[in-house]
């Protein structure tokens, strides 16, 4: 009866055991399913050495403008809204003025008396010049009235001046305009007070498209205006061809980089303003051109004074490789030692990364 108990406890035991082991190990497959972070991956290339990386920027129209005034009042009306089509000369904004119409009442106002007033100067003058002729007018007087009409001459033309002021300042208590595009933003209300020199909406002409970014002064020597550039917008994952238009010749006031335009060339892409792209140069000679690798600055991880970059390595796991880094081109960073063409790095991950931990490409 004893040897039953204790057989009958062992084997208590020993299913005990197998069920627990069970479960351990179901929840270590569920740990390693549910640890797996998901991770966006890109591949490492090498720039063509036929060319050369000058810089990043945001893609604009070459044709834009942002209107404001240069009178304060409240907003009348803003028959335009983000988006809309508009044709040159159309109204955009208008500001209260009934100031600026009084004060063009008054100098209506002074005109006219100064047309009358010109009007009888000039009877005069001529009345005593003809009297002049004929003697009966001193020198003397003749002065006068040539006096009296010189002034009232000039008090009509001092009038008409400001006329012209007033009309000149009623466009910027109604803006129209300038060309022919679309409403990119509006920054003030009906009814909102607008101040002199505020950005009150900005219009582009859609249809030719322009880059500007900042050159590092080791590679302006090699630019110059005319020089060809392919210009990888990353929002759309398309490269355009393109000239360097302009080239700032200082880079006192730019932190040291010198500032250049890049017109875009013709294309059925859907670019828009504001899109952020990288620009490489065409050098002369391609054998001068630097074969780079570059990667962007937000996969760089960085501890102490060390900088990598999360790789996916075998089995789909991360594995850190450290780096060393070259230049900065925007957002991209040039990268010396450590990663090989056909590589694949962690661009960003939806959880926490570590050396070994598995990874899920999205």
């Amino acid at each position: 009866m004893k040897n039953t108990t204790i057989y009958k406890s062992f084997m208590l035991t020993v299913s005990l055991g197998f069920f627990l082991m069970g479960c351990v190990s179901d929840a270590k497959q569920t740990a390693d399913i549910t640890e797996a972070v998901p991770v966006t991956v890109a591949d490492v290339e090498l720039g063509d050495s036929s060319t050369i990386m000058a810089g990043s920027g945001q893609i604009k129209a070459v044709n834009s403008a942002t209107l404001s005034t240069r009178m304060m009042g409240y907003v009348e009306s803003l028959p335009v809204k983000i988006g809309q089509k508009v044709n040159k000369g159309d109204l955009l904004i208008s500001i209260n003025n009934v100031d600026l119409r009084a004060k063009k009442a008054q100098v209506e106002a002074s005109i006219t008396e100064a047309q009358v007033a010109f009007a009888n100067a000039k009877k005069d003058y001529e009345r005593f010049q003809n009297l002049f002729k004929e003697n009966s007018a001193s020198q003397k007087e003749l002065d006068d009235m040539t006096a009296r009409y010189e002034m009232a001459k000039a008090r009509l033309e001092a009038a008409n001046q400001m006329k012209n002021e007033v009309n000149s300042q009623f466009a910027y208590a109604n803006i129209r305009a300038p060309f022919s595009g679309v409403v990119t933003n509006t920054y003030i209300d009906a009814g909102d007070m607008a101040n002199p020199g505020v950005p009150l909406v900005s219009v582009e002409s859609p249809g030719g498209f322009e880059v500007e970014a900042k050159v590092a002064e080791n590679n302006i020597s090699a630019i110059q205006a005319g020089t060809k550039a392919y210009v990888l917008i990353k929002a759309l994952d398309t490269t355009i061809t393109g000239k360097v238009s302009e080239l700032s010749a200082s880079a006192q006031n730019t932190g040291g980089q010198y500032v250049m335009k890049v017109s875009l060339d013709k294309t059925d892409a859907k670019i828009l303003s504001g899109m952020y792209a990288t620009v490489r140069l065409e050098t002369e000679n391609g054998s001068e051109g630097k074969t780079v690798v570059t990667v962007p600055s937000e996969a760089l991880v960085h501890k102490g004074q060390l900088t990598g970059v999360y790789t996916l390595g075998q089995d789909d796991v991360a594995l850190l490789r450290w780096l060393r880094l070259g230049e900065n081109y925007g957002a991209e960073v040039e990268v010396l030692s450590g990663l090989s063409e056909g590589d694949q790095y962690i661009v960003s991950a939806e959880g926490k990364l570590y050396n070994g931990v598995k990874v899920s490409i999205q």
